[in-house]
């Protein structure tokens, strides 16, 4: 896999390492309005989210929104939405984001169910995209690209 690391080094991605969960997710550390959280990556997840009792934690402004939440067992659930965020992952950041909040306990409570330390949040396909993401299985890492390279 070291020819995976130099082929996306040269393409100006950055490594940002990964800690496997005892339920087989992946965290990862991310700042989001400068405060460092703990987030969930998933692939599957449309919309990076955050918990709603964190709302305050990281300087989140929201708004009503129309959005229904769904995952983990749990749906229809009510969301606010919050844009103007800045996001960052190791050296990699975005700004002007917007966030989902939503009630995350049914994903914590799982979590911790299977030993696992709760979560902030989690980091959805759209930050995956906008980044470019390539995630490495075996070495428990995502390389994402940096801005303005091509």
């Amino acid at each position: 896999m070291s020819s995976l690391k130099k082929f996306l080094k040269k393409k100006n991605y950055l490594k940002v390492p990964l800690v496997l969960t005892g339920t087989n997710h992946f965290e990862i550390s991310v700042k989001i309005n400068g405060i460092l959280g703990r987030f969930i990556l998933d692939t599957g997840a449309s919309n990076t989210c955050v918990g709603l009792e964190k709302l305050e934690y990281f300087n989140l402004v929201s708004k009503e929104s129309k959005i229904k939440a769904a995952g983990a067992g749990a749906t229809n659930m009510e969301t606010l939405i919050s844009t103007k965020n800045r996001i960052e992952v190791g050296k990699w950041a975005v700004n002007k984001h917007k966030i989902v909040l939503f009630d995350l306990i049914h994903v914590n409570e799982a979590l911790t169910t299977h030993k696992a330390l709760p979560v902030d949040g989690i980091i959805g396909a759209d930050v995956l995209k906008k980044a470019k993401a390539v995630i490495d299985y075996k070495s428990s890492c995502v390389f994402l690209k940096q801005k303005g390279s091509k």
